[in-house]
């Protein structure tokens, strides 16, 4: 080609006229930096003041942080302003005196015109406005009020929007931070800050929210097992070809509208171990990689299945509860690994529509939080028949068929939770005024067997009703409508599955039949036997006339690096 030629080429591509095209461009908010933290600003504004505000228009599309502080007094001052500092640093993560460069005053009080007189408070905090409700001398009035705490100003416009922080995932416990959409429900969190393979996390000013006695967890983060659908977001249960496949959910499970309603907020999604199943982190985790348990030294193991609620309460102090499920241990496991608060409450306590089951005969709701108090004021909230009593149980059972040597022996064996466990108990004795009673189950039952019970040993009766329960089930709710879906999209392909679901779907495939009916009966002798035999229930004051000790978890090692069997 000669040079001219190419000139001409150049010369002829620069002067085509293109068609204007239509473009939806989506604004999805805006990251940045403040004091080195990272903050989320969202794309809808949540207030605004009026242009005539500012005696001087900034530069367009400018970002001012601020802070609304509401006050009743008639002089606001030095002291004042020190005060509401000290109290919001205590309280709140995202606020920081960053949000100092303006100030709106916002009055509240019910009689007179208060005064604002800062003096060198102004400079020794860096403010550079102070902008004031109606209620002072020439003031201003915002669009929508707003509560006490950090925002951002869009100074070209006078909009103000609300601030997130943005924390990083270390521990890998999230499938995706989420955010309210103006909408009754969520989208997923648009922000990124860098990280190794970890999502990012934005949440909301504690000074935002005020409990009520009708919002009594107002303010309240919380994270959710990838199990119960949330209006807006898809449901994937820890396999990715099942997060592909079906669409956003178009409501709510009431379990979760439930907090939702109570005031919580929530600020993402956690992984849960594949459709529930028990999984250990090197063995199982194929499709998702397991989170990381924070406690010893980082690589134990952090149970199943609600894996992640479990480890994300134990690792985040900026969260507060995290919502697991319990089938045969899912709530309780990461407990005990993770070292928090969880509970697997009564059968029925919630309602589990719009959440994958494993086994609706045995599957429940519980919640994970770091404080008991904390813990109980949600479980009131949650558990909608709750009954409080008015005195405890006298008598506590020590089951011998599960403190073995290994949890407890006298005096402690070297390397072994014993001397926790002696602690724990002697204190407990103390407390009620009594001391333990030693039963034994198998002992208890070969006395006591139900006329109904053909089973010679409660060994015999419970050996397979677990898994039987559980793999039938799942099968019918969940494993065939999920691979039949799949298939029809994808050219009958199978999706792929973890290896342990994959193994207990098998086990149930192969099961004769009955085995359903059977299990249930079984379930149903041993549940009747222990509220007749053991925790005998129905007593006004006390619930039930016994407390039961069940060493869960020994808090030994359990290296996430373990192999444990080859498939």
């Amino acid at each position: 080609m000669h040079l001219n030629a190419l000139f001409g080429l150049v010369f002829g591509l620069a002067t085509v006229r293109v068609a204007a095209v239509q473009v939806n461009i989506q604004h999805t908010g805006r990251t940045l930096t403040l004091g080195n933290v990272s903050y989320f600003v969202p794309p809808s504004p949540v207030s605004s003041l009026p242009n005539a505000a500012f005696l001087v228009k900034p530069a367009s599309g400018d970002l001012i942080p601020f802070s609304v502080i509401p006050t009743s007094k008639k002089v606001f001052d030095q002291n004042a302003l020190e005060a509401t500092i000290a109290q919001w640093s205590a309280k709140d993560d995202v606020w920081s005196k960053a949000f100092l460069t303006g100030i709106y005053l916002s009055f509240n009080g019910t009689h007179g015109t208060p005064v604002a007189s800062l003096g060198s408070a102004q400079k020794k905090f860096g403010i550079d406005f102070v902008l004031q409700s109606k209620g002072f001398l020439g003031g201003v009035s915002l669009k929508t009020p707003l509560p006490s705490g950090p925002y951002f100003l869009e100074t070209a416009t006078g909009k103000i929007f609300e601030a997130y922080r943005l924390y990083n995932d270390e521990n890998q416990s999230f499938l995706y931070g989420t955010i309210p959409d103006g909408k009754d429900g969520f989208d997923i969190l648009s922000a990124r800050v860098p990280g190794a393979s970890t999502e990012t996390i934005g949440v909301p000013s504690r000074l935002y929210f005020t409990p009520t006695p009708e919002k009594p967890l107002a303010g309240f983060r919380v994270a959710v097992k990838d199990i119960y659908d949330i209006k807006g977001l898809r449901t994937g249960c820890g396999n990715r070809a099942f997060w592909q496949l079906y669409p956003a959910k178009e409501r709510t499970a009431p379990a979760i509208q439930r907090l939702l309603d109570g005031g919580m907020v929530l600020v993402g999604k956690a992984k849960t171990s594949q459709f529930a199943n028990g999984e250990t982190a090197t063995d199982d985790w194929v499709d998702l990689h397991a989170p990381y348990n924070p406690r010893g030294d980082g690589y134990q193991d952090g149970s199943s299945s609600s894996t992640g609620p479990g480890t994300a309460t134990a690792a985040y102090p900026w969260l507060d509860f995290a919502v697991g499920s319990d089938t045969g241990g899912s709530m309780r496991g990461p407990a005990g690994a993770n070292g928090v608060f969880g509970n697997r409450p009564s059968h029925g306590a919630v309602a589990l529509d719009d959440v994958m089951p494993l086994s609706p005969e045995l599957d429940t709701a519980g919640i994970f939080a770091r404080d008991a108090k904390l813990w109980a004021t949600a479980g009131h909230w949650w558990y909608q028949n709750f009954t409080s009593f008015s005195k405890f149980p006298k008598k506590i059972i020590f089951p011998v068929d599960f403190f073995g040597s290994s949890f407890l022996s006298t005096p402690p064996a070297e390397g072994t939770a014993s001397a926790t466990f002696n602690t724990f108990i002697a204190k407990l004795e103390h407390f009620l005024n009594t001391t333990r009673t030693e039963v034994s189950f198998a002992g208890l039952w070969n006395t006591t067997k139900p006329a109904n019970a053909s089973a010679p040993t409660l060994q015999t009766l419970l050996s397979t009703t677990y898994a039987d329960l559980i793999t039938l089930d799942q099968i019918a709710l969940v494993a065939d409508p999920f691979i039949a879906d799949f298939g029809a999209a994808n050219g009958g392909r199978m999706p792929f599955i973890n290896p342990a679901p994959l193994a207990r779907w098998g086990y149930g495939r192969a099961l004769p039949a009955g085995r359903k009916e059977e299990a249930l009966t079984n379930k149903t002798i041993f549940m009747d036997w222990v509220a007749d035999e053991v925790l005998k229930a129905g007593d006004p004051e006390t619930c039930a006339d016994s407390i039961l000790l069940y060493p869960q978890s020994s808090g030994s090692t359990n290296y996430r690096n373990r192999y444990i069997r080859l498939v």
